[in-house]
């Protein structure tokens, strides 16, 4: 990894009063005060176009459309993309710019910048709190915490935009206990393009009677650039009650007790090596019962590949817990001593720290200038522990330092809990079995040879699954892939030999009702690329 990305995937209580204050905070985008901004077209020879050509997480990529639309509001992204289609120009979208792929520069004409809609509020019409798909995640967690002691289950990189993370499902530290973000998916705003290339914006909402529900659904897991531009989500709770904010959305920790479990690998074995693996996810399947202490702890195993030189780095496993859980620190001990069990070298758990839970977003965030750089990233869904032989895969591709391999990582992230008490076909997040996220990624510097670092993850990926034929097909000890983390080998016959389709590993058996959502929001379909949901032949 770059210095860079390596210190951010390592790394990893205040009240606002006064009446002027609350209004400033419950009060739409469109009350606020000033002229409106935008809209800006920036073609290539405006000084402003190389910024936005790279304004993006990886830099492997880079957007060259005819120009930039930079929008500020709903109705300026719907003439935005009313004169894009009428022009017959390919239209792309971009919140945050953190897509693994390059769905918003390959091919695009206009791509339409949304990330100046980042607006976050109490909408009382609506009773529910709406995020302006420009957002990031840290600018919601700051609004929603500090003004109503509120928050989502969201993701840990605070420089995520919600306009990708929250469309294609969304999870993070509290999804043990409180589900996936889209579980809290209340209505959804979409700009969308009738048959004629007429755009207007569409309000769905979670409810059943909504004409407009389908599309409501589609945004729970369906992904980003699919269906139309997402422009504002709202959030609720759906079992919540009556109509006071701070009791609309879960409420944090007060407090969070954190600590991290190190293991080098020097005098790492396979056997050891295997145990480790197999520990981590043992823990998961036996301690994911929704409702029960142990959902309030969440993890992330990090296993980077060997360094050269006289420290060969090691294994980290970083984990907080709500530090109100009684037993809270015997707790989060267990679990370290639970993984580290039979495993050899020993371990090594540093000082637990406790502080206020803003404070421990803000540490654990990796913010956007430590997630930019060259890689790519290849998930899985895992609803049993790595059989032996994956786990020796991963070790015979981490385990010998390397040009290449040095800037692998194995990432092994908490899930399950609350997230799977969800019937698969009432959210597009079909996904509802798994105790563990993984990640295969390899990072680069400019000038380095990036094809041999795509060949290696490649290569580590296809053999971890080479009995599903090289991917992470539904089934087994597997639960396919997540669409946040898009790749799209899982569509290369080169890479998939399953036979089994991209969109089934990504979807599942809900994806026939995607192509019917899509063949009615997109006819025309604008809104495309490398893993969009296809119309049905």
């Amino acid at each position: 990894m770059s210095e860079v990305t390596r210190r951010g995937f390592l790394g990893g209580t205040a009240a606002f009063g006064g009446a002027a204050m609350t209004a400033a905070l419950t009060a739409p985008a469109e009350a606020s005060t000033g002229p409106p901004f935008g809209p800006v077209v920036v073609r290539p020879a405006d000084p402003r176009y190389g910024d936005l050509a790279v304004r993006r997480t990886n830099q492997r990529f880079r957007a060259e459309p005819d120009y930039f639309h930079v929008a500020g509001s709903t109705e300026q992204v719907v003439a935005a993309v009313t004169e894009a289609v009428r022009a017959n120009r390919r239209v792309t979208v971009r919140s945050g710019g953190h897509c693994y792929e390059n769905f918003v520069g390959d091919g695009a004409q206009v791509v339409i910048d949304i990330c100046e809609m980042n607006e976050v509020y109490f909408d009382r019409e609506r009773g529910a709190f709406a995020i302006e798909a420009g957002a990031t995640l840290m600018q919601a967690y700051r609004k929603l915490y500090l003004g109503w002691g509120v928050t989502v289950p969201g993701g840990q990189c605070g420089g995520v935009a919600a306009g990708g993370h929250i469309a294609g499902g969304g999870y993070g530290p509290l999804s043990r206990r409180h589900g996936l973000t889209v579980d809290h998916l209340h209505a959804v705003e979409v700009v969308v393009a009738d048959r004629s290339g007429r755009a207007r914006a569409v309000v769905a909402t979670r409810n059943p009677a909504d004409p407009n529900h389908d599309l409501w659904w589609a945004h729970t897991g369906g992904g980003g650039g699919n269906f139309g531009i997402v422009t504002r989500y709202w959030m609720r709770d759906p079992a919540a009650g009556g109509n006071d904010p701070a009791g609309l959305l879960p409420k944090p920790p007060a407090n969070v007790l954190s600590g991290a479990a190190i293991w080098s690998w020097e005098g790492m074995t396979k056997e050891s090596f295997r145990k480790l693996l197999r520990n981590y996810a043992e823990w998961h399947v036996r301690n994911s019962a929704p409702g029960s202490p142990q959902v309030s702890l969440w993890g992330s195993l990090l296993i980077p590949g060997r360094q050269r030189g006289d420290d060969p780095g090691g294994m980290i496993l970083p984990a907080q817990v709500d530090a109100g859980v009684p037993g809270a620190e015997q707790l989060l001990r267990e679990h370290f001593a639970a993984v580290a069990e039979g495993v050899t070298p020993q371990v090594y758990v540093p000082p637990l720290q406790r502080e206020p839970w803003f404070q421990a977003v803000r540490a654990l965030s990796l913010g956007a200038e430590s997630e930019t750089g060259r890689y790519k990233g290849k998930s899985a869904y895992l609803r049993r522990p790595f059989s032996d032989e994956q786990a020796d895969v991963a070790f015979d591709h981490l385990s010998v330092a390397g040009d290449v391999s040095s800037r692998g990582l194995l990432w092994l992230l908490s899930y399950g809990g609350q997230v799977n008490t969800v019937r698969p076909a009432a959210t597009a997040t079909v996904e509802r079995e798994s105790i563990l996220k993984v990640l295969h990624l390899v990072t680069w510097d400019e000038g380095q040879d990036g094809e041999a670092h795509l060949e290696w993850v490649r290569r580590l990926h296809q053999r971890t699954f080479a009995a599903t034929g090289g991917v992470p097909v539904p089934g087994g000890n597997c639960g396919g892939a997540y669409i946040n983390y898009p790749d799209i080998d899982h569509a290369d016959p080169k890479w998939n030999t399953s036979g089994v389709p991209w969109s089934t590993i990504y979807y599942g058996a809900n994806y026939a009702r995607l192509q019917r959502v899509k063949a009615r929001w997109d006819p025309r379909n604008v809104f495309r690329h490398a893993l969009s949901v296809r119309p049905p032949a």
